[in-house]
């Protein structure tokens, strides 16, 4: 039983060892940081409780080292949204500037007037700037 148990330890080691790789296999992510919505489509203004809607945002990347990686979607109030939209950078060498386009599926369960936030960047004195947008939920 003891032979039996260092063969199959020896096996599983040398099979671990041979398995391990530690190549790149494509450029690495390096950050993540906050990225400046730079204008938003909301298709309708008015909308139906429990449909869903479409909101697309539209930012700046550069080309071949950065890529959208997700929203912080915030709940401040009842009917009130923060969006602030997150990209991330990698080790590739950046290309040109390009707009992207991201989007949010929303679908209101609460008739009122829904307030949405996007983040627009800084101003010079370190404030927060805010692109507001409403939708009206009947």
């Amino acid at each position: 039983m003891r032979t039996i148990f260092k063969y199959f330890f020896a096996s599983v080691l040398i099979f671990s060892l041979a398995s391990c790789n530690d190549r790149l296999e494509g450029d690495e992510i390096l950050s993540t940081e906050p990225l400046k919505i730079d204008s938003v489509k909301i298709a309708q203004d008015t909308m139906d409780i429990y449909t869903t809607q479409t909101i697309k945002t539209f930012s700046q990347f550069s080309t071949q080292c950065e890529g959208f990686y997700g929203y912080d979607y915030q709940h401040v109030a009842p009917l009130e949204r923060k969006v602030i939209s997150y990209k991330f950078k990698t080790s590739a060498s950046c290309g040109e500037v390009a707009t992207r386009v991201s989007q949010i599926n929303f679908r209101p369960q609460q008739t009122g007037t829904y307030v949405f936030r996007f983040w627009n960047g800084k101003d010079t004195a370190g404030a927060n700037i805010w692109i507001e947008k409403n939708i009206v939920v009947q």
